[in-house]
């Protein structure tokens, strides 16, 4: 059994555990401050308990790929990554206005409802919402640094894991204002910058410093460290890149996100800005970015798109960085247990794009 699925197999439990405990121990203190912080809490319960654990499977697979020296010390800071990745959920939610997540009303969306409930009009009840989502992605990102800084692991390794959470923290907002910026028609992005709006709003905390955080604990040494950084570049917008197509392509039913929502957000990702330079642009520029977008429209966005050479050069990135993480593990860049880790991550990505591609295939039959 490989080490990332033996940790998952032997840990996942406690990973649980753990979430539950600091989790229940964060509702029972809101008791005090009453109804609606226990209710924000709540839904910070279940966000955080509603995700894939694929994070958490990162730390604890590159952990246990370097001979798993503190599991303890793992689970807590696995844990520290779902919390983390809820953070950023919700803060990115409100920053797209999105209601939705997992196929499901969202933190914001829950507290929005619940003032409407209670008689609050519409415009203070959207007050509420944003209020909400931002003091709950907070406190998640506090609860993050709490579970990291009681790490029962050597100081070198504490400090070596609270200064990783730190870079993490400031890579992410840094892509995500970037990201927002172009979204806004702020910054007109260049296919470089794209590229880095991935690198740096989704490589680094969902592969980079997961990856990262499990060969600290496993005790790696610094070559190891700074290669399986760039694997964890490489294979995170590789993965950027399968949902940007996703997130246009796929079916709500099956990734529980609007296929709308980036279309009418305008988002540059690489596939808009590969479209840009076809003829193709004539028939989204009008309608891209529109906050009414219907579904309808999209649609027809959606047929023009995949009719386009847009999303073959995306797949192609894909396969391109997926290729060289493979090519480089087949010269020994990584020790046994962490190349067979980084080798599953690369398979699970290949096997959304085949998924993907079946979509953008299907729509392009319906446009032809």
């Amino acid at each position: 059994m490989s080490p990332l699925v033996l940790a998952r197999a032997t840990l996942d439990d406690q990973v649980t555990a753990v979430l539950d405990g600091v989790l229940e121990d964060s509702i029972a203190r809101a008791s005090v401050y009453g109804p609606r912080f226990v209710l924000l809490w709540r839904e910070i319960a279940r966000s955080v308990r509603g995700g894939k654990r694929f994070r958490s499977g990162l730390v604890l697979g590159a952990h246990a790929g370097l001979g798993g020296h503190h599991p303890e010390a793992a689970v807590a800071v696995a844990g520290a990554f779902e919390v983390l990745h809820t953070a950023f959920l919700v803060h990115d939610d409100l920053i797209d206005g999105d209601s939705m997540r997992r196929g499901e009303p969202n933190l914001g969306e829950t507290m929005r409802g619940d003032a409407t409930d209670d008689g609050l009009g519409i415009s203070g009840s959207q007050r509420w919402s944003a209020a909400s989502a931002v003091l709950g992605g907070d406190l998640a990102l506090a609860l993050a640094h709490r579970l990291v800084a009681g790490v029962d692991a050597p100081a070198g390794i504490r400090r070596a894991l609270l200064d990783l959470l730190d870079e993490t923290m400031l890579v992410s907002a840094a892509g995500e204002l970037l990201d927002t910026a172009c979204g806004l028609g702020l910054d007109v992005p260049t296919m470089e910058e794209s590229i880095r709006v991935a690198e740096s709003k989704t490589a680094m905390y969902s592969f980079r410093a997961p990856l990262r955080a499990g060969a600290v604990l496993g005790g790696a040494d610094a070559a190891t460290l700074a290669e399986l950084d760039d694997h964890g570049r490489l294979l995170g917008r590789a993965f950027q890149q399968v949902d940007d197509l996703l997130g246009v392509f796929a079916p709500e039913a099956e990734t529980g996100k609007s296929n709308v929502s980036d279309l009418r957000e305008g988002k540059r990702t690489p596939l808009i800005l590969h479209a840009a330079r076809m003829p193709v642009w004539d028939e989204l520029v009008g309608d891209l970015g529109r906050h009414d977008l219907d579904e309808r429209t999209a649609a027809r966005m959606r047929r023009a798109l995949a009719a386009s050479a847009a999303p073959a050069l995306v797949e192609r990135a894909v396969t391109d960085d997926l290729d060289e993480v493979m090519a480089r593990l087949a010269l020994g860049s990584l020790p046994a247990g962490l190349a067979q880790v980084v080798s599953e991550i690369s398979d699970r990505i290949r096997t959304a794009l085949d998924m993907v591609s079946g979509h953008i295939e299907e729509a392009r039959c319906q446009a032809g």
